[in-house]
């Protein structure tokens, strides 16, 4: 199952989108603070809402600071906040989830649902508030899709939520996690407990995956020959080896508290991409990678989603020019956030913009220019 489009109304910095989405790879594209992380989040919070153990309508508000942090500031006299997503299993679009909500009038304040309407085949599975909600609308206080016992009918679409997987990997939590200490974020988006993951999976999975990444490594990383995974005899703790070309036999291998930050970067994007056929969001994943390999990432995915018999949909935020200039990204896949006073807008690209890339030119010479502040060089005389 993939997700084919999505419509919002006063979602955070968007006050009305309605765009598709592509089975592959979509590009989002943006300046700083337009709304990219946003964008994303949408599926991040239907992943809260669906997960089976903590997750829900209150808790997954709450955890971003209250329906006023969600709330669009640009919108009017509508309080509603509403998703809807489109979803296909095969060729055809089989499945539509809309949600809106809106905090009570008086009293506590509870966050009640507006509307919760499941669409299969054309045919309405749900649409509430029906009778039971109005005469007890604590009811409304949980959706649908968070209930077992109400969701299995369209259970397909409450996994495909709750599979959802977010990542941003922050190299130096995973390489100095026992030091930093502190509470590890749910979900753990930031990689620290990716170690863990990896030693999760059966041996045979493991050292299927390990390989055909070390053959990536190899190309992009210099001097590396090999990758491999032990565990510390004495702590029990999973670690990740690699071994780089030596003069001296056995005197290249090093943890992955040696490795650099793109390496590490890398090979978290990698597993990821090899793990699950669940949506994959990725958030800028040219950080601490040389361009060189940047521009590779692109036709990276392609290659590791061909090599898996679970290919993986991926929504992929990026302001990379090296990224962007990949000549493989197909121009259907690039949506661009445009950032205005009543609030960001995103669009397909233009028109214009398909003929500059059909003439040869890259996304990142016809696309990503319209994203750059019109006052970026002012930043030079400050």
């Amino acid at each position: 199952m993939f997700a084919t489009r999505l419509i919002l109304k006063n979602w955070r910095n968007f006050r009305e989108v309605d765009v598709p989405l592509t089975e592959g790879t979509t590009y989002l594209l943006g300046p700083n603070a337009s709304g990219k992380s946003n964008f994303l989040d949408v599926f991040r919070f239907l992943r809260d809402i669906s997960k089976a153990q903590g997750g829900g309508l209150q808790k997954a508000v709450l955890d971003r600071g209250g329906i006023s942090k969600l709330r669009c500031l640009h919108a009017r006299r509508d309080p509603d906040v509403r998703i809807e997503v489109h979803l296909s299993e095969g060729l055809e679009e089989n499945w539509r989830y809309i949600l809106s909500f809106r905090h009570e009038n008086r009293g506590a304040r509870r966050i009640l649902i507006s509307t919760e309407q499941v669409w299969h085949n054309e045919k309405c599975l749900i649409a509430r508030p029906i009778d039971e909600d109005k005469s007890d609308d604590t009811r409304l206080t949980q959706t649908h899709l968070e209930q077992i016992q109400t969701n299995q009918a369209f259970r397909a679409v409450a996994d495909f939520f709750s599979d959802v997987t977010y990542l941003h990997l922050v190299p130096q939590l995973l390489k100095f996690g026992d030091q930093i200490g502190g509470k590890r974020l749910e979900d753990d988006p930031f990689g620290q407990g990716f170690l863990e993951r990896v030693a999760r999976t059966t041996n045979k999975t493991r050292e299927s995956r390990l390989k055909k990444i070390e053959k990536a490594l190899r190309v992009a990383v210099p001097q590396f020959k090999e990758l491999g995974f032990e565990k510390d005899e004495v702590t029990g703790r999973p670690h990740l080896k690699a071994l780089y070309l030596h003069h001296r036999p056995n005197a290249g291998w090093q943890r992955e508290d040696q490795f650099s930050d793109g390496t590490l970067r890398l090979l978290g994007l990698l597993w990821s991409l090899l793990e699950s056929n669940s949506l994959l969001l990725l958030e800028e994943p040219e950080l601490s990678l040389n361009d060189a390999i940047v521009r590779q990432i692109p036709q990276m995915i392609q290659s590791v989603q061909k090599q898996s018999k679970r290919r993986r949909q991926i929504i992929l935020s990026t302001h990379s020019a090296a990224l962007l200039s990949n000549p493989g990204i197909d121009a259907r896949g690039v949506l661009v956030i445009v950032p205005n006073q009543n609030g960001s807008t995103i669009r397909e690209v233009t028109q214009s913009e398909k003929d500059g890339i059909m003439s040869g030119f890259s996304i990142a010479e016809t696309v990503l220019p319209s994203t750059r502040p019109e006052s970026a060089e002012q930043l030079g005389f400050w």
